[in-house]
């Protein structure tokens, strides 16, 4: 069984693929909201609610802000849903819209180096000491790979967090530099994650 620190940890992931995967399905890249997520999400949060007085302080503060975080991300996304289904009269227009929408991303692509935000940069030296940067380098990935319609395949969380800190040290020892940078950009609608040495 979980621990509850494992379980708020599961519940701050879920949290952040939740508000991913909601953009995504808004931005027409889903076909249903993520309700799944929502789903493991109200578990917890439920359980923990009835159960606050099994954790410790410094947990109980984790879990508040983590539900206030959920319940400003529900509201969000409750009337983001509401003005989508308001919006009923035009999807008469859907493939007209949608044939503009593919035009556009056509033209963005074409445009190539135009196209500044969707490089992410992220510099590490010790990922295992900086979670952070790794976490935030592993959510741009994510995103960019949604985006370009690509399937993250057999990469994990996890997988991906081992990859990086490997990559550092291996780079780190051939190259007897001190800082990695970690580029993510799309080329010709294809993800690529690329480790450059700094110094």
């Amino acid at each position: 069984m979980a621990t509850i620190d494992e379980d708020l940890s599961a519940l701050e992931r879920d949290i952040r693929q939740l508000k991913i995967e909601y953009d995504m399905y808004f931005g027409g890249g889903r076909k249903r909201p993520p309700t799944e997520i929502e789903w493991r999400i109200d578990l917890i949060v439920k359980r923990y609610g009835e159960r606050g007085g099994e954790m410790k302080f410094g947990q109980r503060f984790r879990f508040g802000n983590l539900s206030q975080t959920y319940a400003k991300y529900k509201d969000i996304f409750r009337k983001r849903l509401a003005q989508r289904e308001e919006g009923k009269v035009q999807r008469h227009f859907g493939a007209a819209a949608k044939a503009i929408e593919a035009e556009r991303a056509k033209a963005a692509a074409a445009a190539g180096s135009t196209e500044a935000a969707k490089v992410f940069r992220v510099v590490c030296t010790e990922p295992e000491k900086e979670p952070d940067k790794v976490e935030k380098l592993y959510e741009a990935f994510v995103r960019a790979k949604q985006e370009a319609g690509e399937a993250m395949g057999k990469m994990t969380h996890a997988g991906f967090n081992e990859f990086v800190r490997k990559k550092t040290k291996d780079l780190q020892k051939q190259k007897n530099c001190h800082e990695v940078e970690y580029v993510i950009e799309t080329v010709d609608g294809q993800v690529k994650l690329k480790a450059l040495v700094k110094s």
